[in-house]
């Protein structure tokens, strides 16, 4: 009885969640309290909450205070730079841009929140890519590959949940998926490598000043008047000429080894009023462009270029204190946080500000954590995990026990593509951690494997990350799908076999 109950506790949640008839910090509260109380434990169900909160503290702190780091890191500009370098090595090949794709995808992605990341990766990317013609598939499709292999991150949410679920320290989880991790990223390079390089193949290379926003046009404005019968009509448009060197490289038409020039005239003919300068307006080009370019709004009041290496040297101490583990992780970010505020933005408004422009995310990831304690402690506590768990060590084959972890792997894929982070991670997670107790596998080695799927989730259509990424690259989400699953899949496996490999899994 309790496995039938369950198994459709976890069904329910799935479908409501997946259906989007609940938010998932109300499915989480509701559903298993109501199966509570059908299991005749409802009196129990405060004991169940409050052991599950005490337990799950730490991570929700943890993530509470990772996007309040992040997010101010991002406000005062420590990524500007990285954003602007990686354009210029980009120029105009479409094989840097797609490199630069993922390395930007990548470093954003050190916030932990997905949306964060493919807003800067496509606001700073998506001008290459118009203005060369590329294909914007292959950029949402990196930058979302990217992505998922760094949403592993202690503070990114699935190793969060892992931890939430089976009761484990997020570190512990992580740090030693360091190395897989790491050759997945290195995967996602190399990939990035032979699109840019079938994309260069179809394009050519330019020179940068062909590219980028050479056609600055400005719109008409019209002054209609009438005068003896007659309308007059002032326009101001701008011309660009081309002096280009022949095709580029590759033989595709592109225009190489040349440079833009700007011709402006302004006014009707007898209004009398002079045209600028070619020197001066192609200064005017020049400087839109490294405005336009640069990803980033570079006059935003949040920014601190005084104190820039204050906190890119705050930032680097805390990875390094992470790593290593010199404190709990909760405990560093709490600290780093704290720093980050107090130095950056000493004034108390100033400081007030910053905390309400992050609350939305870090009340939506606090909250899911603790909503959770309500299922995984309804589940455990009811015995219903150990029920199902039973069920389903009896269901599988004695030759394929011991290797459970390399079997979460594997599940890992299609489960969180066709469900969210929550199902899986809150749902399923637990039921095979158990199964994997069975036959001695460590519930450590369960939460690593389950990891290895995230590149492919982070296209999943339950994310809502991935619809703001194909919907600023103006591109249709099958499309995106359609190219980049088989991409994504080939990651997540890279990433699982090395964890074979390195004994991790």
């Amino acid at each position: 009885m309790l496995t039938i109950l369950g198994f459709t506790m976890i069904a329910t949640f799935l479908v409501l969640i997946m259906m989007k008839k609940m938010s998932p910090i109300a499915a989480l509260v509701l559903i298993p309290a109501l199966f509570c109380v059908f299991v005749g434990k409802g009196a129990h169900l405060g004991d169940y909450v409050i052991e599950g909160v005490g337990t799950l503290a730490p991570t929700a702190a943890m993530l509470m205070f990772a996007i309040v780091y992040f997010g101010v890191m991002i406000d005062v500009g420590l990524f500007d730079p990285v954003v602007r370098g990686i354009l210029k090595f980009c120029k105009a090949d479409p094989m840097r841009i797609v490199v630069g794709t993922a390395l930007l995808a990548a470093i954003v992605s050190l916030d932990g929140d997905g949306s964060t990341t493919f807003m800067i990766t496509v606001s700073a990317m998506y001008p290459l890519y118009k203005r060369l013609k590329m294909s914007l598939v292959v950029m949402t499709g990196v930058a979302a590959t990217a992505n998922g292999v760094m949403n592993t991150l202690p503070w990114g949410g699935p190793t969060a949940r892992a931890a939430t679920a089976l009761k484990l320290d997020a570190g512990d989880i992580f740090v030693p998926m360091i190395p897989a991790l790491a050759v997945g990223l290195v995967a996602v390079i190399a990939l990035s490598y032979v699109l840019g390089l079938r994309e260069r193949k179809r394009l050519g290379v330019l020179s940068l000043a062909d590219v980028l926003e050479t056609e600055k046009e400005r719109e008409r404005e019209r002054e209609k008047g009438t005068a003896d019968g007659t309308e007059t009509e002032i326009a101001t448009e701008t011309e660009t000429v081309l002096v280009g060197a022949g095709a580029g490289a590759g033989g595709s038409g592109g225009v190489g080894g040349g440079k833009v020039r700007f011709a402006k005239s302004t006014g009707a003919p007898g209004s009398g009023t002079d045209a600028p300068s070619e020197g001066e307006a192609e200064g005017e080009a020049e400087e839109d462009d490294d405005v336009r370019l640069q990803g980033l709004d570079p006059n935003r009041a949040t920014l601190r270029p005084k104190l820039y290496w204050f906190n890119a040297l705050l930032t680097a101490v805390l990875l390094t204190a992470m790593i290593m583990e010199l404190l709990p992780i909760p405990v560093l970010f709490l600290l780093a946080a704290a720093l980050a505020l107090t130095v950056n933005f000493p004034n108390i408004p100033d400081q007030r500000e910053r905390l309400a422009a992050h609350a939305d995310n870090v009340l939506n990831v606090s909250g899911m954590v603790f909503a959770a304690a309500v299922f995984t402690g309804v589940l455990q506590g009811t015995g219903m995990v150990d029920s199902m768990a039973k069920w389903l060590v009896d269901g599988i084959p004695d030759g394929m026990g011991p290797h459970m972890a390399v079997v979460t792997g594997a599940l890992s894929l299609p489960l969180t593509y066709f469900m969210s982070n929550d199902g899986f991670y809150f749902g399923v997670l637990p039921v095979l951690a158990e199964a994997g107790a069975a036959h001695g596998v460590s519930p450590l080695e369960i939460a690593r494997a389950s990891l290895v799927g995230q590149p492919l989730h982070m296209s999943s259509p339950l994310v809502p990350a991935v619809y703001v990424l194909v919907g600023m690259a103006k591109v249709d989400f099958g499309d995106h799908t359609k190219f980049v699953v088989k991409w994504a899949a080939l990651t997540s496996l890279v990433v699982l076999g090395s964890g074979i490999l390195f004994g991790i899994i």
